[in-house]
């Protein structure tokens, strides 16, 4: 009978996953959460009237026409937003990307200076992502009114921040001898970020692009509720006259656009293996 050789790491497993429960156990008793009294029979009861409310879903010609051009301005909401947000993350990270200083390969002139710029962005990215876009999208639709406008910069304002952090990241990551090779030969930063940091990272920076924008698409949403526009405005306005027919057709409607901004993220994923 062959014996199986004793595990090394399950000590330290059952170790991590105890200190794990002992942490959780405090925090779900004080964010109050109680999954048992979803499932009493009066809380049921209240949930079951509250979704009959939504059938059967409003399918009239007239408000799937809103529908219609509701989705088409989320998309351009979304796909905007993450436009403006790579253009304002892209030279950001490449301020940040510590591979791309000529500090790191020798003594140089100026590198207390470039380490206090690197410092300085860093809180730049660190305001950028760390208020909500929500927040901002509030504060937009005072500025500029009711509309998508509002979405498309709350977007392009937070994103900008979580591409610009994540960019560097991964450039951080990706091997750098290539571009500190380049950057010893005398080459420019632009130089050595294109040929000596890209062609490793090219595929990892599209993919949490595209990740992003599929979240914009969900933000997007979630903004229309505060007046920015597409979906979640129109959500919001049937909501409030407690139609639960239009709201159950535009919830369809946001599943269907999540599923194909997931296929069409999937696809991408495949012609850049």
């Amino acid at each position: 009978m062959i014996a199986h050789p004793r595990d090394p790491l399950a000590l330290r497993r059952a170790s991590t996953l105890v200190l794990a429960l002992i942490v959780l156990w405090p925090l779900l008793r004080l964010s109050k959460f109680h999954p048992a009294a979803l499932f009493e029979a009066g809380n049921l009861k209240v949930a079951g009237s509250f979704l009959g409310h939504f059938l059967p879903p409003d399918a009239s010609a007239e408000f799937l026409g809103l529908v219609a051009k509701a989705t088409v301005e989320t998309l351009a909401i979304a796909t905007a937003g993450i436009a403006l947000a790579f253009i304002l993350a892209a030279p950001l990270a490449t301020a940040m990307t510590r591979n791309l200083s000529v500090s790191r390969i020798g003594p140089g002139r100026g590198y207390r200076i470039r380490a206090v710029t690197r410092a300085g962005v860093r809180v730049v990215v660190l305001l950028l992502r760390g208020i909500p876009e929500l927040v901002w999208a509030l504060v937009f639709v005072r500025v500029l009114g009711l509309g998508p406008a509002a979405g498309v910069l709350a977007l392009a304002i937070t994103y900008g921040g979580m591409l610009a952090k994540v960019y560097t990241e991964i450039l951080e990551s990706s091997d750098a001898r290539p571009a500190h090779a380049l950057l010893g030969s005398g080459s420019p930063r632009l130089s050595a970020l294109a040929y000596g940091l890209l062609p490793n990272a090219a595929r990892e920076l599209v993919s949490y692009t595209v990740y992003r924008w599929e979240c914009a698409i969900r933000a997007s949403v979630v903004m229309g509720f505060v007046g920015a526009g597409g979906l979640g405005q129109l959500m919001d306005q049937a909501m409030k006259m407690l139609d639960g027919g239009e709201t159950a057709t535009i919830l369809v409607t946001f599943l269907l656009l999540v599923l194909l901004a997931d296929a069409l993220s999937a696809g991408l994923r495949k012609l850049l293996d």
